[in-house]
């Protein structure tokens, strides 16, 4: 028997196109016009598959998703939009969506999944259906509408209301801590403590009284008893940043904690009870470190129960032109500026530049040009040195002509050479003096590179 696939969508064009791609590919295929009609339907059909559409008027699909799972319905759901945010991805999954796609539709790849859906609708019942929860603003903080984002909002969705561990891998910049918190306030654990603790900027020695707490006279200085931060975060959530950072010693004991659910305080006798959820984040290579003998195998295993890749930001450039405008309203709001973007240029700057400190960097960026600006756009002078030299190198590296390397590192001579004339005013001596080379030298090598006659 074929597949019933419902197509739900407020857009004529769409129902019939997607109506004659899947009746192609062997599926019966009914549609609806909107969100009501197609809640009919998905109660009435009971089909293998929905495709909705998340924006339509009066009922949208987020709104009939989450219908559809209060009356205990296990139909596998597509959304589709052409507008992909941060929160409507992660509200989606919550509730329970089989994916989310973006416009416009890649047909394999909608065909795919279309596919594990139909599998899964014919083998598997889905999980009893989670309550709409209200989000913090915090949550929205995460910018970025690229497939690698997405990918991060759907895990986000897919655990937030788990107890599950969670290890968050990336560079430093990326916004480890952002998704932790999105995990915790799209929990059931939302309107409890969200402690963090940075093992990397806590000696060693202290580490351990700051997480389980000391008893009084526990060492010099303890005048008084004072509870660490897992008993903070009772019934909460704690994010330990920088976990490969942490001694193998304190590893032992957090990896006891997590197993049993308890320990004592520094210095103390008394077995403290926790219910607490614990995130990792590290930029470390873990698996690495486990072979060079400074991480527990078993404390990695246990930490790493659900991972979450969150990729740098040479490798999701599309999100800079969202992530600019974002920072430059807030900088905006915040220094009482009326700044309105980037000159093309700039931001042809801002796409080439490979930002080595990731998001951090680039809100540091775009902090620092609109306080320091003087008019509505931010244009190539208001960008760091650091970005415009590199821009500059970018260019040098991809238009070399030279046939031989001897000639192309003539041309990378001759680039340096210039720049330097060109910031110094074509002053010679100063020219020379940046270059660390003497005057003499300069003008034989200006000559020999054609610079001069």
């Amino acid at each position: 028997m074929e597949d019933l696939i419902l197509v739900v969508d407020d857009e004529e064009s769409v129902r019939q196109t997607l109506k004659d791609i899947l009746t192609d590919h062997g599926y019966r295929v009914e549609v609806a016009r909107d969100g009501r009609e197609g809640l009919e339907k998905i109660i009435d059909l009971d089909p293998s598959a929905v495709i909705m559409d998340i924006r339509m008027p009066e009922v949208d699909g987020i709104r009939v998703l989450e219908l559809v799972r209060l009356k205990g319905q296990d139909t596998p759901i597509i959304l589709i939009t052409a507008y992909g945010s941060t929160q409507s991805t992660i509200e989606a999954m919550k509730l329970g969506a089989f994916d989310y796609l973006l416009k416009p539709l890649q047909i394999n790849e909608l065909l795919e999944t279309l596919k594990k859906a139909t599998d899964i609708k014919r083998l598997l019942r889905k999980n009893p259906p989670l309550t709409v929860q209200d989000v913090v603003e915090r949550a929205d903080v995460m910018i970025g509408l690229s497939p690698e984002m997405q990918k991060v909002y759907k895990a986000i969705g897919r655990v937030a209301n788990s107890n599950a561990t969670v290890l968050i891998r990336g560079e430093s910049g990326t916004g480890k801590e952002l998704v932790a918190r999105a995990i915790h306030y799209n929990s059931i654990r939302r309107d409890k403590p969200f402690i963090k603790i940075n093992c990397a900027s806590i000696p060693e020695n202290l580490l351990e009284s700051e997480m389980f707490g000391y008893e009084k006279g526990a060492f010099t200085g303890a005048v008084a008893s004072k509870p660490g931060k897992f008993e903070l975060a009772q019934r909460g959530t704690i994010f330990l940043d920088e976990i490969g950072e942490m001694s193998l010693g304190l590893q032992a004991k957090l990896l006891r904690v997590i197993q049993e659910r308890e320990f004592e305080r520094l210095g103390g006798t008394e077995t403290i009870k926790v219910d607490v959820r614990i995130i990792a984040a590290t930029n470390k290579d873990l698996e690495k470190c486990i072979a060079e003998g400074t991480f527990r195998e078993d404390l990695y295993y246990r930490l790493n129960v659900v991972d979450i890749y969150l990729p740098p930001l040479r490798e999701r450039k599309e999100d800079i032109p969202v992530l600019v405008d974002h920072m430059i309203k807030l900088c905006n709001a915040e220094y009482k500026k009326q700044v309105t973007g980037f000159t093309e240029q700039a931001m042809k700057l801002l796409m080439e530049y490979d930002w080595p400190g990731n998001v951090r960097e680039l809100k540091n960026v775009c902090e620092r040009a609109v306080l320091m600006s003087t008019g509505p756009m931010l244009t190539v002078e208001d960008l760091p040195r650091n970005i415009r030299k590199s821009s500059r190198r970018l260019h040098w590296l991809k238009g070399l002509s030279g046939d031989s390397f001897k000639e192309m590192i003539a041309e990378v001579e001759r680039e340096i050479i210039l720049q330097a004339l060109e910031e110094h005013n074509w002053n010679r001596s100063a020219a020379a003096q940046a270059l660390k080379m003497n005057r003499s030298s300069l003008y034989l090598k200006m000559k020999e590179l054609g610079i001069i006659d």
